[in-house]
């Protein structure tokens, strides 16, 4: 997707990774010294231990070290390329809004955005008849990077939720919804555990379509019904 050369993106903040990376490798370097030893005493003291510990039993610290660093640096670009790709990146322009995350992209126009805002840690963009546009999680973006990347292109920016009072608690089975609702309800349920982020979208957008929004409150589903 092209956006215009006036776009403004919000992102991860680019330390972050670096961050990750120096810990991990912190790490390394330190269980490089502390492993031997450690290992040593396990094998001489414990009736029985794992292998990888006898192996680091019979390791100098001229080797574990070197060894533990690069497995540590390793790791670190891992952790933070994962953390990258998982994290909500949002680029806004004059025409509309690009979100972007674990490979997903979504457009929204701009003549279809009324309303922007952050509703505890999620961006929501939402229409004129109070239906969802979108809803990520944005917990890792600079808020004030947010809001200033909307106004700046003229989006309607809000501090607050409008319908925060009309949003109830999931329980399932309750009368005020149908089997169907509560079967996709419970769907997500058990995908938000699983942590699959592509499924929870699915069974969101599901739940768009009848005319629910939801989100998710100390580990609970709350929802709220639309004009639809």
């Amino acid at each position: 997707m092209t956006m215009r050369d006036d776009a403004t993106r919000v992102s991860l903040s680019p330390f972050l990774p670096v961050l990750i990376t120096l810990v991990c490798t912190a790490l390394g370097i330190g269980l490089g010294f502390a492993a031997p030893p450690v290992s040593r005493w396990a094998v001489d003291t414990l009736p029985a231990v794992p292998g990888p510990l006898e192996l680091l039993a019979e390791l100098t610290t001229s080797w574990s070290v070197p060894i533990l660093t690069v497995v540590g640096v390793a790791a670190g670009i891992v952790v933070a390329v994962l953390t990258v790709a998982e994290t909500l990146a949002v680029t806004v322009d004059s025409d509309g809004v690009l979100l972007e995350q674990d490979d997903e992209q979504l457009y929204v126009p701009k003549s279809r955005v009324r309303a922007a805002f952050l509703d505890g840690k999620d961006l929501v963009l939402t229409d004129e008849a109070r239906h969802e546009l979108a809803r990520r999680g944005a917990g890792d973006l600079n808020s004030r990077e947010l809001a200033s990347a909307f106004g700046s292109h003229g989006y309607p920016w809000l501090d607050a939720d409008p319908h925060e009072g009309e949003f109830c608690r999931w329980i399932d089975g309750h009368p005020d919804l149908d089997d169907e609702l509560h079967a996709i309800l419970r769907m997500r349920r058990d995908a938000l555990a699983a942590k699959d982020t592509g499924v929870v979208l699915g069974l969101h957008a599901k739940l768009r379509e009848r005319g629910i929004v939801v989100r998710d409150r100390g580990g609970r589903q709350e929802f709220r019904r639309t004009t639809r």
